[in-house]
């Protein structure tokens, strides 16, 4: 089998995963009963308010950028048509488990194109092994190519609230 059909096969693989809901929701009990810490410092979870339902819901994210203590940045894979996305653009107050810390509440601002290339590039950079991995995943999931100027993938600021 040729490299680019195995490489292609496993995008494919991947992706299928990155679809699977109970694979997907497993890590949320970790975070739930403070044991986040336990899947590193570059997964949070984010707990966001259903647009609809207005249920709390949950989802587990990579983190792009951390460069602030109150700052994360998260990918959105799936577009504009993750429900987290959706829902976190109806209403952007939201909270954050970070490691096994207690959730702390945060507001949720998508990037600009300009902030979404900056923190694209700047990921790239950091981590080039895990991209050259991922970025035919998140091109299967989002279905558009990414690019590190004008980035089709959004990207979301979840910024903490300042403690009193």
């Amino acid at each position: 089998m040729s490299t680019t059909r195995s490489s292609s096969l496993l995008v494919a693989g991947v992706s299928r995963l990155l679809r699977s809901r109970p694979l997907m929701r497993a890590p949320i009990w970790l975070y739930k009963i403070r044991l986040g810490g336990l899947l590193g410092s570059r997964l949070l979870m984010l707990e966001h308010i259903g647009r609809k339902s207005g249920v709390p819901r949950y989802v587990v994210l990579e983190v792009f950028d951390h460069e602030a203590p109150e700052s994360f940045v998260v990918a959105s894979g799936f577009g504009d048509k993750a429900q987290w996305f959706r829902n976190i653009q109806a209403n952007p107050r939201v909270r954050v488990y970070a490691g096994s810390h207690a959730p702390a509440p945060a507001t949720a601002r998508v990037l600009n194109q300009q902030e979404a290339d900056h923190a694209l590039a700047g990921y790239v950079g950091r981590h080039p092994r895990a991209w050259a991995r991922f970025k035919g995943v998140l091109e299967e999931t989002l279905g558009a190519e990414i690019t590190e100027t004008n980035t089709a993938l959004p990207l979301v600021e979840l910024r903490l609230d300042a403690r009193s």
